[in-house]
């Protein structure tokens, strides 16, 4: 495939990494207005980096978008004289809706929204992609790209606020619950080192333990809780301190403040 990801951030370069390491490219343009921040890529076979938005579109057939939300109508408005009947834009922008997009470049074109999050840099993110009714055509491009990367889910647009918190922040959300069990870990008498490498293994057992089994949490956290035991212990002093309301809090406060982030967009 020959991929032009415009705007090579963090979460650019992200999805360059995890392409590259699916070898998923035919060729990748990665374009940045200062390309000193991608000599990491430097090097790579079939890797172009370029501040030339232009050239990147030229020469791709799959255009990714990664830029910050304020940039990105101009750069649409930039690129739109390029686009021919082939090209497939996919925005991986928060808030920037479909309509907003096909208000620069069109109905005509082949329009997708994704939402990956940084996992997708080591092929585990969990992505979320919807797509304007011309864009339906190409689903099947942005699901084979980013199942390469992770794993998608096809949802409605109106959901796509919501995934971003789940999915997206959602990273954030776990890396923090991984640092407390860490910390935890060290209390008990475990060094930083030993007390991290425990926590980030058990966490992904949990999940792929759910993924593999398609069980109910619940189910699985029956297997672990005996009466009287240290673990429902444990679990109920947890949910006496709030553990799941603080979380369940936590993401309603994100979802209220991505939805003000839209408002102020319009």
């Amino acid at each position: 495939m020959k991929i032009a990801i415009i705007g090579t951030g963090n979460l650019g370069e992200s999805i360059a990494r995890g392409l590259i390491a699916a070898n998923a490219i035919t060729s990748l343009y990665l374009t940045k207005r200062n390309i000193e921040g991608l000599e990491s890529f430097d090097g790579y076979k079939d890797v172009v980096l370029t501040s030339d938005n232009v050239e990147a579109v030229q020469q791709s057939d799959i255009l990714i978008f990664a830029v910050q939300p304020r940039h990105f109508e101009g750069i649409l408005e930039q690129i739109e004289p390029l686009l021919t009947e082939k090209h497939v834009l996919i925005s991986t922008i928060t808030g920037y809706s479909i309509d907003k997009m096909e208000a620069v470049v069109g109905q005509e074109r082949f329009v997708i929204r994704a939402m990956p999050n940084t996992a997708i840099a080591v092929g585990k993110s969990m992505t979320c992609i919807c797509s304007n009714e011309l864009g339906k055509k190409r689903i099947k491009v942005a699901e084979a790209i980013f199942n390469r990367l992770g794993t998608t889910i096809a949802i409605p647009e109106t959901q796509m606020q919501a995934a971003t918190v789940v999915c997206a922040s959602g990273i954030a959300f776990w890396m923090r619950l991984i640092r407390a069990t860490t910390q935890a870990a060290i209390q008990l008498g475990f060094d930083a080192k030993e007390a991290q490498e425990l926590a980030m293994h058990t966490c992904e057992g949990a999940a792929s333990l759910l993924i593999t089994s398609g069980n109910h949490p619940e189910q699985e956290i029956d297997r672990v809780t005996t009466p009287k035991g240290c673990t429902i212990e444990g679990l109920n002093q947890m949910e006496h301190k709030g553990l799941s309301s603080s979380l369940i809090q936590g993401m309603v406060s994100s979802f209220n403040k991505i939805n003000t982030i839209k408002t102020e967009q319009l």
